[in-house]
């Protein structure tokens, strides 16, 4: 691979790679669903985005072949991390932006997306936090008029 663009780019390497997943997702009151997958993410475009590859594992339910693709990447112009993600569980395109705490180990990225329910705007907050070269973890958050909830967490663990 080529040079990363900026330092912004290069703070994204340690999640190049196949990761095991395993997903926990509320989508209301009660027991969380829990499912796993892989994530395999493979730097694209001179190292300038991040993309993200997930296969999930085949499980009964509302999402049993569940796929999803997403981009991560530095706007040099906003000067901000911007992502993309689409999956199967829906035709929503999310994007979001945001920016790394002075750790160099915690993003927060902010969006909105359309609810396939009733075509609101929904207002999301990701938090991913690198916990090392192998490890990291993703929470989602959803803004409600009752206040935030956490809908998804995500944790990876590095195969390769």
């Amino acid at each position: 691979m080529s040079e990363f663009p900026t330092d912004h780019h290069q703070r994204l390497e340690p999640f190049a790679g196949k990761f095991t997943a395993k997903v926990t997702l509320w989508m209301g009151p009660g027991d969380p669903m829990v499912s796993t997958g892989t994530m395999t993410n493979s730097f694209d475009l001179n190292g300038q985005f991040l993309h993200q590859n997930y296969v999930g594992d085949a499980v009964d339910g509302p999402f049993p072949n569940f796929q999803g693709r997403g981009y991560w990447g530095y706007n040099t112009a906003s000067n901000e991390y911007e992502g993309f993600w689409i999956d199967t569980a829906s035709t929503i395109m999310m994007t979001e932006a945001g920016s790394i705490d002075d750790s160099g180990k915690i993003w927060t990225m902010n969006g909105t997306f359309t609810s396939p329910q009733d075509g609101s705007e929904i207002k999301k907050r990701s938090v991913i936090k690198l916990i090392d070269n192998d490890n990291h973890m993703m929470e989602q958050f959803i803004e409600t008029a009752d206040g935030e909830f956490k809908t998804m967490e995500i944790t990876y663990n590095r195969v390769s």
